[in-house]
């Protein structure tokens, strides 16, 4: 019997070698918050001043982008090759399919290099998810998500400000309308910290909560898959095997989903800032 690894709590068992199975004696190596640590690549976590493996994935990410853009673009062509049509194709599919459906083509188009930029960079972030060697997708950590929210927010202020002066711009944040009558201070209240506070918190939470929850299901059915690979675990090792492959699947479909609706959000933000106050 293999030794089990104990932690300072002798009633919980815990196991993190890779060659651990069921029957040898050694407690389901669950994903956790430690799944999502990782060591400095170099430099130092004590002194905050360090580089791993997910800053290293967002860079990566964020080359290929600019990478992709530019070989495809560099010199463009009446008849595109391969690499411009695929480009183009999802260049206007960012421009017609999100942009010009919430701001519409005259207050949109100058948003739109900008969208396509942000819905690239989030796909290719979730996508390392699923990219053997990377398997980890670099919006699960909060603050990549947060970052992203806090420029769209910026943005949004400054338009709603630029569009309707100090006092507009606190009139639209607020939905102030005086046909409201007693009811207005409270609506203004609730407005406010919905538009200020609540709207940006939630544009990033659910990018992070999305990804944090779908890669640590993978995590799950693929620690089981090797887990369960001894004796007659290995029926049931199959199964979990095949959910492997489903999540899989699932994942793509919701990283392309959630790069949809984080640039969708920002746009809405955006039209909102737009609008005519009235």
């Amino acid at each position: 019997m293999k030794e089990p690894a104990v932690s300072a709590d002798p009633t919980t068992v815990l196991a993190f070698e890779t060659d651990c199975h069921i029957f040898d004696g050694c407690g389901f190596p669950a994903p956790g918050l430690h799944s999502f640590l990782f060591q400095p690549i170099f430099g130092d976590a004590d002194s905050n001043f360090y580089f791993n493996k997910t800053m290293l994935l967002a860079l990566l990410g964020s080359v290929i982008i600019v990478g992709f853009f530019w070989m495809a673009f560099r010199k463009p062509k009446v008849v595109p090759g391969k690499l411009q049509m695929v480009a183009e194709a999802g260049y206007d599919f960012v421009r017609r399919g999100i942009v010009y459906e919430t701001l519409g083509k005259k207050e949109g188009e100058k948003y739109v290099p900008f969208m396509v930029s942000l819905f690239f960079l989030v796909w290719i972030l979730n996508v390392w998810s699923i990219v053997p060697l990377a398997q980890f997708p670099v919006t699960s950590i909060i603050s990549y998500p947060a970052i992203l929210a806090l420029i769209v927010y910026v943005i949004w202020m400054s338009v709603t400000f630029k569009r309707h002066g100090f006092v507009g711009g606190f009139k639209n944040l607020t939905g102030y309308d005086k046909s409201l009558g007693a009811v207005l201070p409270m609506v203004m209240v609730i407005e406010f910290f919905s538009n200020v506070l609540v709207r940006p918190f939630t544009h990033a939470v659910r990018l992070f909560a999305n990804m944090f929850a779908g890669h640590t299901l993978l995590l799950l059915f693929t620690i089981a898959s090797w887990y369960l690979l001894n004796g007659i675990g290995i029926a049931y090792a199959g199964v979990s095997f095949v959910m492997v492959l489903v999540m899989t699947a699932f994942e793509l479909f919701i990283q392309a989903v959630q790069a949809y609706v984080f640039v969708l959000l920002a746009c809405s933000f955006i039209q909102g800032a737009l609008a005519e106050h009235h």
